[in-house]
């Protein structure tokens, strides 16, 4: 009987999940493999904490759904509570969604209702980043930079000003320091802000380390709080999307705490669930909050299957598990073995011209010269040879293409799950090298350079 499901690939059914155990993902056919990318950085808990598992019956047990138009819950009020005290003093609201996606959509909407309430009806203007990615509904596309997956789109997409993105690696100056870079890239911020006229800028947002499109990015020395100034005195919001990379995912709770800021409006989801149920959630300030309850009094937005309350109840489990299990300091230090032995095994690979990342988030970009850093050629679709590799060696890790500037360019993120032990990071660097040396190997000997 063939399948129903429209998939991803049209005409192509993938193998059947049917079973998880830990880190191990096990197919119909008895197949095992090593998750190192949590699906698209998910999974942070393996398959089965008891935990979770119990919390997540128990609430469907009692109660299923509750419009969050008629009532709250106990699991989205504590969950709420846990977020607010694990985010810091100043993120002390929270909005609950279904993904990222509509977290970012909600934190949009948001900022410009915040600048109504203040009588600034003139900022409309969104300002993101080139080769960024906030999500896939439409509102979402627009603000992200991520060429390949708006370019069908385009002309439904809302208008937002895309500035350079801080990538030290591909767009700092020959001989320029990392501090200088990150002061010039947050520059370019401004600058387009004084371009539009700061009376109609109202936010501007962007990924703290940035994910999927890039490649675990990290941002350089200063370019955070020189971006948090730069807001400040234009009275634009700072949206920052911690989708992919908060939730614990680089070692603190937000990202962002690296970095000594704090945004108006956060946005996490992927590891607030860990993938036992899809939840997302927009974080703002006290100040933001007060602002509309004196005003309007209402935020202008719901979707359904807000606060869902298995879907908080599954959260609340997971986030008690970090906390109780100690997670975020396991994190560091896994992260720290991972970036070691990813340097001990491509160092010095002739075709691996970056290593970056923090915590659980890290990558490797890949290149087709190392002295002068130029990519392979895009029409070699590299990055998906090597997923291929390395699905056939039973591990899942997580690819791109376009990393320099949505065309050129190829990366392998890898996002362990919390609990991914010593010994498993060494097999995932071990067999993420076989895919990739299989990978060179098998390519064609000439037109490889961009």
């Amino acid at each position: 009987m063939g399948s129903h499901v429209f998939h991803r690939a049209a005409g192509h059914v993938p193998p059947t999940a049917v079973r998880g155990e830990g880190i191990i993902l096990i197919d119909a056919v008895g197949r095992r493999y090593l998750d190192a990318c949590g699906g698209a950085a998910v999974s942070c808990l393996g398959h089965g904490h008891p935990a979770v598992v119990a919390a997540i019956a128990d609430q469907a047990g009692r109660l299923a759904f509750a419009h969050n138009g008629f009532f709250t819950t106990d699991a989205a009020e504590q969950l709420a509570t846990m977020l607010a005290e694990s985010a810091g003093s100043t993120l002390d609201r929270v909005w609950f969604t279904g993904s990222g996606s509509e977290a970012i959509e909600a934190a949009i909407k948001l900022a410009r209702q915040v600048h109504l309430e203040r009588g600034e009806p003139a900022r409309t203007r969104l300002i993101a980043r080139r080769q960024s990615y906030h999500g896939n509904t439409l509102g979402a596309l627009a603000a992200g930079g991520n060429a390949w997956r708006r370019a069908p789109y385009e002309p439904l997409l809302a208008a937002v000003s895309h500035i350079e993105p801080c990538f030290f690696h591909r767009y700092a100056l020959p001989g320029e320091t990392p501090e200088a870079y990150g002061q010039r890239a947050a520059d370019a911020l401004e600058a387009e802000i004084e371009r539009l006229g700061p009376e109609t800028v109202m936010a501007f947002v962007a990924e703290t380390m940035v994910g999927a499109t890039a490649g675990a990015v990290p941002p350089a020395p200063g370019y955070w709080c020189r971006i948090r100034e730069i807001c400040d005195r234009h009275g634009v919001l700072l949206i920052l999307d911690e989708v992919m990379c908060g939730a614990g995912r680089t070692g603190s709770f937000l990202a962002c705490e690296a970095d000594g800021i704090a945004p108006d409006i956060v946005t996490i989801a992927k590891g607030l669930g860990a993938g036992y149920q899809p939840i997302g959630a927009m974080l703002c300030t006290a100040a933001i909050h007060d602002l509309i309850a004196a005003g309007s009094g209402a935020f202008q937005h719901g979707q359904t299957y807000v606060a869902h309350p298995v879907a908080c109840a599954a959260a609340l489990a997971v986030q008690r598990v970090i906390r109780d299990e100690a997670l975020l300091p396991r994190v560091g230090a896994a992260g720290a073995h991972l970036d070691r032995r990813l340097r001990d095994r491509f160092g010095s690979h002739p075709h691996v011209g970056d290593i970056r990342g923090r915590g659980l988030l890290q990558a490797i970009e890949l290149v087709a010269d190392r002295a002068d850093q130029r990519p392979f050629d895009p029409a070699l679709n590299l990055h998906a040879r090597i997923k291929a590799e390395a699905f056939a060696r039973g591990l899942l890790v997580y690819p791109g293409g376009g990393t320099i500037d949505g065309q050129r360019g190829d990366h392998v993120l890898l996002a362990p799950h919390y609990i991914t032990r010593d010994a498993e990071l060494d097999d995932i660097v071990e067999r993420l090298g076989d895919a990739v040396d299989a990978t060179l190997a098998a390519l064609p000997p000439t037109g490889a350079a961009a």
